[in-house]
């Protein structure tokens, strides 16, 4: 026969146990969730604004390492569309439009950015074929 204080140690182990298994089920289903909108290392497009000051100061990043390196003259205008992918910082992929010699063009921008070592990197800058 069970004693009289063994019953509520009982009943709290088991409330315990069935709690944790309800928990761990719907953490599950949360994480499914989660996995079918979000592929960890894919390339998405950025949520909210994409011609925000951050986004925007990272096209006049790229344009201003172009024309140093390139010995050009483009001329930031907007923000076309704007991509993200978490690698070790985030890879940026910008397509933008520049004038260069009076002529609108597009071009496309890929920068490395690692905020907590204070880096951003312009990794390549290329006229874009569309």
């Amino acid at each position: 026969m069970e004693s009289k204080a063994f019953v509520p140690v009982k009943f709290l182990i088991m409330t315990f146990l069935l709690c944790g298994a309800i928990r761990s089920r719907s953490s599950r289903s949360e994480h499914r969730r989660m996995v079918k909108t979000m592929v960890l290392g894919g390339v998405e497009d950025i949520q909210g604004n994409q011609n925000s000051g951050e986004i925007e100061s990272l096209a006049r990043f790229a344009i201003q390492e172009h024309n140093n390196r390139e010995n050009k003259v483009l001329e930031f205008k907007k923000i076309v569309k704007a991509r993200e992918q978490v690698v070790a910082g985030t890879m940026y992929y910008l397509t933008l439009e520049a004038n260069e010699g009076g002529q609108m063009k597009n071009f496309e921008a890929k920068v490395w950015v690692k905020p907590w070592m204070n880096f951003k990197q312009l990794q390549e800058f290329k006229e874009s074929s569309s």
